[in-house]
């Protein structure tokens, strides 16, 4: 069974959970445009999520979820509501969601969280999670070790509920390669970030539109903290300070406030552009709905090809 299957959607595509970026509004013209649009509470209080899941609501009719950051001070208040305003689905990220496990399955919640390990998503599978998003290094924002290519195919082996991999997935070849590692469908952000619908700074897009295979680097790493964004002036300070031994504190200077300038600003020298290693792909804006419906059309014709070969 494929995602789109799974969730009753056109497209086995879920939209990344990009804090900031991953609004209301947003969400609605993802779910409308044959996706999982899902509203990211990263960045929100949970009256701002309320908020926003009434907006999503008030747009579209087809199926959407939210996805909740665990290391947010609001989760636990979060996580009640989200039971309270009826949501359906859920994804879950930067931490471990098994204490609202048994809440949010009671209210007949669908639970996907992202992992990066195979332990993980054994133990969730026996918590009762309902599918896992496999989640590689590839993708934007913050990351773990694994690539998707090595990653997916352990986890699918190692759980019998559904896999949605993430990470790296930007067209049809991709999608492919998804299915064939033994993903259901895929999880995607960064060709997100050049859709038409995307409320983020048009300078922004620009950035990762001007991109090319090599620009995008991993700060944090020292740190235990990996974030993948767009090269630039504060990612090449900041990794050059964190190599020569910066604390925490002096690190957070070059990035309070940093996502939010990219976002809503358009700072593209200390802004945090976060963005996959698939911006080299991206060559232009689209409507969500193209990008979805080439994505998929091109998956189906290389899958016919190589049947042929």
């Amino acid at each position: 069974m494929r995602l789109n299957e799974l969730l009753h959607i056109k497209y086995p595509f879920i939209q990344g959970g990009m804090a900031n970026i991953a609004t209301g509004t947003f969400a609605a013209a993802v779910s409308n445009a044959g996706g999982l649009g899902l509203i990211g509470a990263g960045g929100m209080n949970t009256e701002m999520l309320r908020e926003q899941i009434r907006i999503c609501r008030s747009l579209t009719d087809k199926p959407f979820g939210v996805n909740l950051m665990l290391m947010n001070p609001d989760a636990p208040a979060m996580a009640e509501m989200l039971v309270e305003e009826g949501v359906k689905i859920v994804t879950t990220g930067a931490g471990y969601p098994g204490k609202y496990l048994p809440m949010w399955k009671k209210a007949h919640m669908l639970v996907m969280p992202v992992v990066s390990s195979t332990a993980v998503a054994k133990r969730l599978e026996r918590d009762g999670a309902d599918a896992v998003i496999a989640e590689g290094c590839e993708s934007g924002g913050h990351v773990g070790e694994m690539t998707t290519m090595a990653l997916v195919p352990q986890i699918a082996d190692a759980v019998s509920i559904p896999v949605i991999a993430a990470g790296g997935i930007a067209d049809g070849r991709q999608l492919a390669a998804a299915f064939a590692l033994g993903a259901v469908g895929a999880q995607v952000g960064t060709c997100l970030l050049v859709s038409e619908e995307c409320p983020i700074h048009p300078a922004y897009k620009e950035a990762v539109l001007k991109a090319k295979d090599n620009d995008t680097i991993v700060t944090g790493r020292i740190a235990g903290t990996p974030v993948r964004i767009l090269k630039n002036q504060m990612a090449r300070e900041y990794v050059k300070q964190e190599k020569a031994g910066a604390d925490v504190m002096e690190l957070e200077h070059f990035t309070l406030g940093s996502l939010r300038r990219a976002v809503f600003d358009g700072d593209t020298k200390t802004g945090s552009l976060m963005a996959g290693q698939v911006s080299g792909q991206l060559k232009e804006i689209r409507p969500i709905a193209a990008i979805f419906e080439e994505m998929t059309e091109d998956c189906d014709r290389v899958i016919a090809e190589l049947r042929r070969d």
